[in-house]
């Protein structure tokens, strides 16, 4: 049976980048599924993705140590991927549960290529919900007194469950700039995206009071600027004058899950590539939306 793996590409845009990939990968006995590629002109760095399956069975520590060459000619960043192994992940979520609860579901199914290994919150309201999944729960509270021993006991869970990203399902604690640049690509987080006009408290209010038509969520990689980190993901809702606001909070609700999951999708499948403050984000591959079940 053929290995499925994924190939990720970045470095200085010049010719002959995509022919020695197909190359090496032809040579290797591999055969491409699914490609993309993006060669930004304005900083002159070229992005690639590639998923093929390994027909002779070479093995993923073969082909990397077989691909150093090519990488050195081009002054690559790559890395190989076994697109079976799911990433593991650890949640944190405070009281809202929207986001928590879907991507629970999203695993159940097989929708999601990951395994959440660790729920972190600092209310137990989730506990149990967490624990019938049979995932770790741990409530660690934050208080300005205690932030760095607390941030240090969620590092430690991090580091114990061999987790690879951090989502931040409407997690209500903001992150110091030490774990920011400690975890830096590797932490996603969702929020309203009527930032930076409806700051605070009852931002769906703010919105309703100044009649807004669209309702969105964005999903970005954290950094030590609050909320203005690399956006991976977003989409919106249209209301009208007759929708309350209660209505838009449910609507902001569902999107929020929505572009949360398609974010972590997006990080979980390797599509995603940091670009300076932005990202460059690839079409997912045929079959990857695919769930092992209904539910």
């Amino acid at each position: 049976m053929s290995s499925s793996y994924a190939l990720t590409v970045h470095c200085p845009s010049t010719r002959g980048i995509v022919a020695a990939v197909a190359g090496f990968l032809a040579e290797q006995g591999c055969n491409i599924t699914d490609s993309a590629q993006f060669d930004d002109l304005g900083t002159g760095s070229f992005f690639m993705r590639v998923s093929f399956l390994s027909e002779t069975g070479a093995e993923l520590a073969e082909l990397e140590a077989a691909f150093a060459a090519v990488a050195e000619r081009f002054g690559m960043e790559f890395a190989f991927h076994d697109e079976a192994t799911k990433m593991k992940v650890v949640v944190m979520v405070s009281r809202f549960g929207h986001c928590l609860n879907d991507l629970l579901y999203r695993c159940r199914i097989g929708a999601l290529p990951i395994e959440i290994v660790a729920v972190i919150s600092n209310h137990m309201d989730y506990q149990k919900v967490v624990v019938n999944a049979d995932i770790p729960f741990h409530c660690i509270k934050v208080t300005r007194e205690n932030k760095p021993q607390a941030e240090a006991a969620i590092m430690q869970v991090v580091a114990d469950s061999g987790a690879e990203l951090i989502v931040l399902a409407r997690y209500m604690q903001i992150l110091s700039d030490e774990m920011c640049r400690k975890m830096s690509g590797r932490i996603i987080n969702i929020h309203h995206s009527f930032l930076p006009s409806f700051k605070g408290a009852n931002p769906y209010k703010q919105a309703f009071q100044r009649g807004v038509k669209l309702i969105g969520a964005t999903s970005h990689y954290v950094t030590a600027d609050l909320d203005e980190g690399p956006i991976i993901e977003q989409d919106i809702v249209r209301v009208t004058h007759a929708q309350s606001p209660e209505d838009y909070v449910s609507l902001g609700r569902d999107v929020e899950a929505q572009v949360l999951a398609r974010a972590i999708h997006a990080h979980a499948h390797r599509r995603v590539f940091l670009n300076g403050d932005k990202t460059v984000v690839f079409p997912a591959s045929p079959g990857s939306y695919s769930s092992e079940r209904m539910g």
